[in-house]
């Protein structure tokens, strides 16, 4: 390989492989890509080839690159090379490659100089290369030739800048030395996508085949038309030295020593050719990787950060070491029950952000779901009606009764009592659920003893199950008491006169109302917030669609956003009610539903209004936000209404009074029982299942936990947690295996730091105008008596010549008048010469100095000497 700056760098690269395939993930480096553009024929190639150190490209006069190639180097122990379309077969031989590229390229392009922007994929693995990407991009041309289009010229930009545009990509613009550096169209197109300059390094090829007599100095000095990464002269094998197989080898000595003998070059031959050429490239590839370092090491950092505290305790971990079990049985229980008790209680740390867990869903049973399933069987009002006429009717038997009979009474509270044991018992059965979780959330942290784990969870398990019996019991206990005695005497409790006085004031369903309405919250209160979706809007009418509802004591109200700016509607909650609606085939939601229980639109053409929610759970917590806004659900009718209404209805108005006395009575007592209920149930829970599983925890669980089998048997880790500590151990080290690594590197690489900016105005971006070209090379010899042209940075518009009386003019010019002599240098006659800065203090040249002595002008160009000589006609005059 001719590229040792390369070879330099692959241990480098491979150093940060290996570190990083240790624990197992991969570098991404990203290293740059490197784009070859020029002209036709400018040996673009042929730079290339010399980069990579190989003889492998196509070559020969017009244009050979009909096609871009795209050759990604890859680093392998083995030498070869594959291409895309043909994968299956491996090319040892470089000359092959050579016959591949060009059969390819004519299949596709055809045999007639044709072009096409479909690329060639072509994979050289070797021992002596970078993962790096080079693209050889065909040769700007302007007259198409043969089977090319006649938008040649576009095409094959427009494929370039495909190419070169990538931030990361390095534009090598190739520009022969016998072409007018000016008209460059590559140092143009990576002006267009680099205006920095800061990717963009020239390329002077072909300085062997200047004019004699003329030479590049000034260009490859960065004086004339300057880029801000400079230029690089090339020499590149001639087609005569390809024919004759001369290798890379000599023909890099070969251009070695041309730069050191040519007159023009030898003071800078160090930094000419090829291998200065390599070393910058490899340079940029260095800063590069150097530029990714730090946010490599950072990224090792924080997760050596995040793995320290684990591998402290893994540090002294000896397995088998009696006291160590011992010790891990004790905190490990400990710790168990602290986590329990925090899942419980509540505690600042570790809090979950996604769901409920724990106490909090423990508290949503108590009151959310319990007081729900207490009002979905409280307001049965049919069936409650027709049972108190037939309470009343059987206990006065076959004598027609006068006064509202006691017993009517009592047997109708009794039988809504005992209704209570059902919702009472599913919401111990849910508590005790969600307690299980909770037990099993918090043996997860024991899984690296999955036997120790088992055990836990079978010893607090059980022991919950036993007091769930014993909670059952007392709460049955606590309805038996209720049933026992009926407490007439109760303070909340209306009574008979009440009853009869509040009777004659309203109807029994205009009071329940008003009672209703007295439950209420503070008017104007917020019970809830959220966001729901009405379900039910046609699509003519815009569908369903999710809007930000605002729950208050006096009505229900829906907005755009949770801004509450823009008000979609406001529905009073009088009269209303929930019902329940079944999930669509094809819907994830959940739906409940609103309606108007007088046979009202609830909202513009809708009987009622079918709002979703994304889980049961928030269903179910709206419901109890209606509930406590007033908000009732709807009852299932077990009977037809013709039937109901039959039984219900044809009372005489004595019995009909009878009827809603009791009940209202019958109302008032349950309301005063649910109220006790509601309060004595999360009292009774807490007390005999959640404190005393705690207590037990604390106290009993360790000695269960002995009594139930060997220690030692008990603390046998896992065959996951030993692979995980061994992992553990493996990937600390690998990671400080690679944090000294990235130190070496950064100790053993050096970055260049980017050359400061210098005045590129000459190029334009597109469509500009370049400089006029000029007949002799950039930077030929001057002729003996030719005046030097004072150049600026830039290249200024052309003088006006004005006549002068001849050559002793210049040499004896009268007395300039201020602020400057300008008049001096009009006489040069050159239309290309930049006018000079105008000094701040004007130079006095007398009229009677004779040529050759120095004027106290400065000089024009820095380190040459300015020579006064006769003014000599332009080349163009």
């Amino acid at each position: 390989m001719g590229n040792r700056g390369m070879e330099e760098l692959i241990p480098l690269v491979n150093k940060l492989q290996d570190a990083f395939s240790s624990i197992g993930q991969s570098c991404h480096l990203d290293l740059p890509q490197i784009a070859v553009v020029g002209g036709q024929s400018a040996g673009k190639s042929s730079v290339l080839e010399n980069f990579v150190g190989r003889d492998f490209l196509p070559r020969g006069s017009g244009i050979v690159t009909r096609r871009p190639l795209i050759l990604q180097l890859i680093f392998s122990k083995t030498e070869y090379a594959e291409f895309l379309h043909c994968k299956s077969k491996k090319f040892t031989d470089f000359d092959e490659v050579r016959q591949e590229i060009e059969a390819e390229t004519d299949r596709v392009t055809g045999t007639n100089k044709g072009i096409s922007a479909v690329p060639i994929n072509l994979r050289v693995y070797s021992p002596h290369v970078l993962n790096l990407t080079l693209i050889d991009l065909p040769g700007i041309t302007k007259v198409p030739v043969g089977d090319q289009p006649q938008d040649i010229e576009y095409q094959i930009k427009e494929m370039i800048l495909q190419f070169i545009s990538r931030e990361s990509s390095l534009i090598l613009a190739v520009t022969p030395a016998n072409m007018d550096l000016a008209n460059s169209d590559a140092l143009k197109m990576a002006k267009e996508v680099d205006p920095q300059g800061l990717r963009t390094i020239g390329v002077i090829t072909k300085l062997d085949l200047m004019d004699e007599g003329t030479d590049a100095r000034d260009v490859l000095e960065n004086k004339l038309l300057p880029l801000r990464r400079g230029y690089i002269g090339v020499v590149n094998r001639s087609q005569k030295d390809i024919d004759g197989k001369k290798d890379i080898r000599a023909a890099l000595a070969a251009e070695r020593k041309f730069f050191l003998s040519h007159p023009a070059y030898r003071h800078m031959a160090d930094r000419m050719g090829t291998p200065h050429l390599q070393k910058v490239l490899n340079q940029q590839l260095t800063n590069h990787i150097r530029e990714t370092l730090p946010s490599l090491r950072s990224k090792l950092q924080s997760q050596l950060l995040s793995l320290e505290k684990e591998v402290e305790e893994y540090k002294n971990f000896r397995p088998d070491d009696p006291t160590r079990k011992t010790k891990a049985l004790l905190q490990m229980v400990q710790q168990f029950g602290v986590d329990f008790e925090k899942r419980i209680e509540g505690s600042g740390d570790q809090v979950d952000t996604l769901e409920l867990s724990g106490g909090a869903r423990i508290n949503r049973i108590f009151h959310e779901r319990f007081p729900f399933e207490l009002v979905k069987m409280e307001f049965d009002e049919k069936d409650l009606r027709r049972e108190i006429s037939y309470a009343i009717k059987n206990i006065h038997g076959v004598r027609t009764g006068l006064f509202t009979p006691d017993l009517a009474f009592e047997a109708i509270v009794k039988k809504q009592v005992v209704k209570l044991k059902e919702p009472c018992l599913k919401c111990v059965d849910l508590v005790i659920q969600e307690l299980i979780n909770t037990v099993r959330q918090c043996t997860s942290k024991l899984g690296s003893y999955p036997r120790l784990r088992e055990e836990t969870e079978r010893i607090v398990t059980t022991h919950i199950r036993e007091r769930e019996g014993k909670t059952k019991d007392q709460i049955l206990l606590l309805i038996d008491i209720e049933l026992s005695y009926i407490n007439t005497n109760h303070e909340d409790f209306i009574g008979f006169a009440n009853c009869y006085t509040e009777q004659h004031v309203a109807t029994g369903a205009q009071q329940r109302n008003t009672q209703a309405n007295k439950k209420r919250a503070i008017p104007n209160q917020v019970i809830r917030r959220g966001w729901l979706t009405i379900n039910n809007i046609s699509i003519m009418k815009g569908g369903s669609k999710e809007y930000w509802f605002v729950l208050t004591a006096e009505s229900l109200s829906w907005y755009k956003d949770e801004e509450e700016k823009e008000k979609k509607y406001m529905l009073p909650l009088d009269n209303l009610k929930i019902r329940d609606v079944e999930k669509g085939f094809m819907s994830t939601k959940h739906v409940f539903a609103i309606f108007n229980t007088e046979q009202r639109n609830v909202y513009k053409d809708l009987r009622q209004i079918e709002l979703a929610c994304d889980s049961q759970e928030d269903v179910d917590s709206w419901k109890a936000s209606f509930l406590r806004a007033g908000v009732y659900p709807e009852k299932d009718q077990t009977e037809s209404e013709d039937g109901a209404q039959e039984n219900t209805f044809s009372m005489d108005p004595q019995l009909e009074r009878q009827v809603e006395t009791i009940r209202n009575l019958v109302d008032s007592y349950v309301a005063i029982i649910n109220k006790s209920i509601r309060d004595l149930m999360p009292k009774t829970i807490m007390h005999l299942m959640i404190n005393n599983t705690k207590d037990f925890i604390h106290s009993e669980l360790l000695a269960y936990l002995y009594s139930s089998g060997d220690q030692s048997s008990l603390m046998e880790e896992s065959a996951d947690q030993a692979q995980r500590r061994d992992d553990v151990l493996r990937m600390y080290h690998a990671l400080k295996e690679a944090l000294s690594i990235i130190g070496d590197i950064s100790t053993s690489t050096v970055s260049t730091p980017v050359p400061p900016p210098v005045d590129d105005t000459w190029l334009q971006p597109s469509g500009g105008h370049s400089p006029p070209p000029q007949r002799r090379p950039p930077s030929a010899i001057l002729p003996p008596g030719r005046p030097p042209a004072v150049r600026g940075p830039t290249p200024g518009p052309p003088l006006i010549p004005i006549p002068v009386g001849g050559p002793s003019s210049f040499a004896a010019p009268p007395i300039p008048s201020r602020p400057g002599p300008q008049n001096i240098f009009a006489a040069n006659n050159d239309p290309f010469s930049a006018p000079p800065q105008i000094p701040s203090r004007p130079a006095r040249i007398p009229p009677g100095i004779p040529p050759g002595v120095p004027s106290r002008r400065p000089p024009a160009a820095p380190n040459r000497p300015t020579i006064i000589r006769p003014a000599e006609p332009s080349l163009l005059d």
